[in-house]
């Protein structure tokens, strides 16, 4: 089975790995949670972003949200059934640092970047020498960084594809919007569809 990304629309996205394993980042809205989930991942606790009961769990599922993943002022790494998670630096002048992360997953050996609320962060120099595959970047302008920098936080983060996502807060999406979207190997993804990656 092929490893598919399904955008469910605003920060939300489903993840399923060749062996159908499950993992849902963000829940908040859109469709696609009658898959039972084995892997839940909460990149911070603002209500359009963590919204666990939306999802069915699995017998054992991990939910990892940022309390899991920013311990002691340093992020975790975690390996879960030969899926890797590494929660990395997320947040703005709207998410505190403290209190908010980003994740970088691997799973059939693909490497996909959620990078929850944000803006520009330092430790983005390092994730060209990841060879990360698919970068989803929040782009509204308003409550996160808006298109430029977020064609700029692109351009260092050398992605092999970057999905405009979070784009009109109240909204699932905006294509006109994603549209100027002007990053290297843009990728738009409508909420609803099923790209294998």
């Amino acid at each position: 089975m092929a490893t598919l990304l399904l955008y469910q629309g605003h920060g939300s996205f489903r993840l399923r790995s060749g062996d159908g394993k499950v993992i849902f980042v963000d829940p908040y809205i859109g469709d696609g949670y009658d898959l039972p989930a084995d892997i839940v991942l909460v990149t911070h606790q603002h209500g359009d972003h963590n919204q666990v009961q939306l999802v069915t769990q699995n017998p054992g599922c991990r939910v990892i949200t940022n309390n899991e993943a920013l311990t002691g002022g340093k992020h975790q790494s975690f390996s879960i059934d030969g899926i890797e998670i590494q929660s990395v630096a997320a947040g703005n002048k709207n998410h505190d640092p403290n209190q908010c992360v980003g994740y970088i997953i691997t799973l059939d050996g693909v490497k996909v970047y959620a990078a929850g609320d944000t803006s520009k962060t330092g430790s983005m120099e390092s994730f060209a020498d990841m060879s990360i595959d698919y970068a989803l970047l929040p782009t509204d302008g308003k409550y996160n960084m808006g298109l430029d920098e977020a064609a700029e936080c692109a351009r260092i983060i050398k992605a092999k594809h970057n999905v405009p996502i979070h784009m009109k807060p109240g909204e699932l999406f905006d294509r006109d919007y994603a549209e100027m979207f002007c990053a290297p190997n843009r990728l738009i993804v409508e909420p609803g569809e099923e790209i294998t990656l």
